[in-house]
């Protein structure tokens, strides 16, 4: 007997309907055979629904209060499910994200998994049930507080929970068939890769593509786990996301023919600040940046200007959430007279492309034939980034997907027939 976790988005169980499809799905894995566990969001747009109402009730939420607010979606979808499965026959169990061990440190929003404890799950599991878990939620002993994970979370869950049970495979269920070479709401003809490894998918994910959120699979990666993402809207097989154990090879140690590229993800959700007439002297950034870090943001792609000759001043610029921006910008403004800089710029119409294979390493000329492509296109470039397997660029964010879409021809990615999106609001 194996077992199986699941993972059902919000898309999947977004009206009774569906939940009762979902349902179905979930007794014939059970009737084949498999112990499975599943790992539920909200209901659609619940979430995003919650986060509107307390904002309309107070302009700055209090974060225990919102944690305490938001994890009411998981509940409903997660009670609701069990019921059915309960309707069609099966012994179902559902558990809130403590009930289930979901143990995570005390950071409101975006708490981070410290351990999982899951007695109550395998518990019910060996009376026969199915059980039933919340996702995007956890509990911290400390202070004996509900958290939520952030964005993405029910995915992170369900990877935790495969790896504390050593569950066989973690199955990712979607509104796609799989993992694309593009995003096909923006590439109608994206191609569905049968397989890609945790390494090509964490440049994947980091990049903009929202099929797998980059917690998650840097959890399966830490963890051993082998993911395979699939459409919950039919039986087909999907994308197996997995750990080889040496470049060149596949899950089980056999040696094969990596493609050159994997894939091509953009990102509209980051900015661009430029720190204007930076002394170009030792120590001036690791003033600016020390400053950013000490803000909690995350940069991503940073460049700093050759100096003036004339004036011995430079730019640095640098890319980061924009969520983040307004904080950084005040923290930098702050420091302005410490640091001797000249002003500030912000910039929140840019657009990330990637382009992301392992087969990057090996092969030559992918640099030239990207900056052709979008040359050829018409779309100027702003920054640059490369990593041993992805290069990244910066443009104009109303240019993005026809740079996407030039690139990914460009490189051949396109398939045959137009990829099917079946449900998702994209919010």
């Amino acid at each position: 007997m194996s077992l199986i976790v699941q993972k059902f988005g919000g898309s999947s169980v977004a009206d009774a309907e569906s939940i009762k499809r979902v349902a179905k799905r979930i007794v014939a894995t059970r009737r084949a055979g498999n112990e499975v566990v599943v790992a539920v969001s909200a209901m659609g747009d619940t979430t995003d629904d919650l986060l509107d109402l307390a904002h309309e009730v107070a302009p700055i939420p209090e974060p225990r209060e919102l944690d305490m607010l938001l994890t009411a979606g998981e509940r409903i979808s997660m009670a609701l499910l069990a019921m059915a499965i309960k309707n069609l026959g099966y012994d179902a169990r559902s558990f809130t994200g403590s009930q289930a061990g979901m143990i995570t440190d005390a950071r409101h929003g975006a708490a981070r998994i410290v351990d999982v404890t899951p007695g109550r799950v395998r518990e019910a599991l060996d009376e026969g049930a199915i059980a039933i878990v919340a996702g995007f939620q956890g509990f911290n002993r400390s202070t004996g507080d509900i958290t939520t994970l952030g964005r993405g979370g029910s995915d992170t869950t369900a990877v935790a929970l495969a790896a504390a049970l050593d569950a066989s495979i973690c199955e990712i269920f979607t509104d796609v068939d799989g993992v694309f070479t593009a995003d096909p709401r923006v590439v109608p003809r994206a191609r569905k890769l049968e397989r890609v490894t945790s390494e090509e998918m964490l440049e994947l994910a980091a990049s903009g593509a929202k099929v797998l959120y980059i917690r998650a699979v840097e959890y399966a990666r830490r963890h051993g786990v082998t993911l395979h993402v699939r459409s919950s809207f039919n039986n087909n097989e999907g994308t197996i996301v997995y750990n080889p154990p040496e470049a060149g090879r596949d899950e089980n140690g056999e040696p094969v023919e990596e493609p050159i590229i994997a894939g091509v993800a953009h990102d509209l959700t980051e900015a661009k600040i430029t720190v204007v007439g930076v002394p170009d002297i030792p120590g001036k950034a690791a003033q600016i940046f020390n400053i950013v870090a000490k803000s909690g943001a995350n940069i991503d792609m940073i460049v700093q200007n050759v100096s003036a000759a004339a004036t011995g001043l430079t730019d640095i610029s640098f890319t980061l959430p924009k969520s983040d921006a307004q904080t950084v910008l005040t923290a930098l403004t702050v420091e302005k007279g410490a640091v001797g800089f000249h002003s500030l710029q912000h910039d929140d119409q840019i657009g990330k492309l990637s382009l992301v294979g392992a087969g990057m390493r090996t092969n030559a000329g992918v640099s030239a034939q990207l900056f052709t492509a979008l040359f050829e296109a018409g779309i100027n470039i702003e920054m640059i980034s490369t990593s041993e397997i992805r290069i990244s660029v910066v443009t104009r964010a109303d240019m993005i997907n026809d740079a996407v879409r030039a690139v990914h021809a460009a490189f051949g990615l396109d398939g045959e027939d137009e990829a099917v999106v079946y449900a998702g609001t994209g919010r």
